[in-house]
Parts: C-alpha cells; structure tokens; sequence
C-alpha cells in the first residue's frame, strides 16, 4: 500500500511574507514625476503620457534624480534640430578646412618676402609669354603691310584679286585678332595673380604675427 505524503500546510505568516516581499520589490522601483499642461504634478511607475510634450523626472526611491526625460519631439521639431546640427557640422568642418589652409599657406609663405618672391615669379613668367605673343603680332602686322601693298593692285577692280590673296588677307585678320585677344587675357591673368598674392598676404598677415609672437623669447 502506497503511503501519500502531505505537503506541509501554507500558513498565513508565508503568505504575508511573500507579500510583503513584493511590495518592497514594487516600492524600491524608480518613479517617474512632471507637471502637466494644467500644472498637476503626477507620478508613475513608467513614463507619464501626459507628460509627452515636457521634461520627466525619473527618481530613485531614495530621492536621487536618475535621468532627465527630455519631450518627445514631432517631425517638424525633429527636422529642425537634425537641420541645426548639419549646419553646426558644416561650420565646424569649414573652420578645420580653414585652419588646414591657413598651416599649408604659412608653411609655403613663413615670411612675406618669400611671398613677394613668388609673386614677382610668377608676373615674370607672364610676362615673358607676352613678351612672345607682341613680337608674333609684329610679325603678322609686317606681313600685312606687305599683303596690303600687293592688294593695291587690285583696288580699281577688286574681282582681278587672286584667291590666294584674299585667303591670306583674311587668315591674317584672324591671326592678328586672336593674337590681340590673347595678350588680353594674358594681361588679365596678371590682374588675377596680382589679386591672389593680395589675398594670400592679408590672409597670412595675422599668422605672420602669431607666429612671430610665439617664435619671440617670453620677457620677463
């Protein structure tokens, strides 16, 4: 014969004891406080709905503030803030884009004259080509004098003028033109290397007195 064993009886001093074990485990979680649109301060186990749109507290049970719960934040709000940081980003990575030029531009200019030798370099290297380009154009104005004296014979009946002629008459009007036309432009690539060493030299001014000031020995 099977004997059956019985459990020992549940008393009502385990079951107060399993109770209050959870209430201690329900009172040492951490609570949630704001004050809501209508100025109630509410308090809850978890984040408070009504407190969606402002700033929650969560607090230890011993009163310490755990965290701060910032607002929940719409689409607009949150394009806006992704906006600002994208622009603060930029910003901040044009001052280091800057701050890089400005140490490559100090190392290949460190004093001004070194600037001013390159500056004068630079004009002379132009000026040579012009120098070529006006004695090309001398050239083709001498040979148009002498197309020129040989069209004479042909002024009182133009149709006489040989093919030939009149082919070269016209390719040097076009030499001579483009010839004109790239002394300019070679004049006013001096304009712009001149307004390029002018923005290197005010650029480089304040970075000439830093470093001349950090290079100094400290007076005592």
């Amino acid at each position: 014969m099977n004997s059956t064993r019985m459990a020992p009886p549940v008393t009502w001093a385990a079951v107060g004891s399993v109770a209050l074990s959870v209430c201690q485990s329900v009172m040492a979680a951490n609570v949630y406080t704001c004050v809501d649109a209508r100025g109630r301060k509410l308090t809850s186990d978890r984040p408070i709905v009504e407190c969606i749109d402002r700033e929650q507290l969560e607090i230890s049970p011993s009163g310490v503030i755990v965290r701060r719960i910032p607002p929940s934040l719409t689409a607009a709000e949150r394009a806006a803030i992704e906006e600002r940081e994208r622009a603060q980003a930029e910003a901040k990575a044009r001052a280091e884009e800057q701050r890089r030029r400005d140490r490559a531009l100090l190392i290949r200019y460190p004093r001004p004259e070194v600037l001013e030798n390159e500056r004068r370099e630079a004009l002379a290297q132009v000026d040579h080509v012009i120098e070529a380009a006006r004695e090309r154009l001398s050239e083709l104005q001498r040979e148009r004098k002498a197309l020129e004296a040989e069209r004479e014979f042909y002024l009182k009946d133009p149709s006489r003028m040989p093919p030939a002629l009149r082919r070269q008459l016209e390719d040097n009007t076009q030499a001579i033109a483009a010839q004109e036309r790239f002394i300019l432009d070679k004049q006013e690539e001096k304009k712009r290397i001149d307004e390029r060493f002018d923005a290197d030299r005010q650029r480089l001014r304040p970075l000439w007195a830093g470093s001349a000031a950090a290079a100094a020995p400290s007076s005592r």
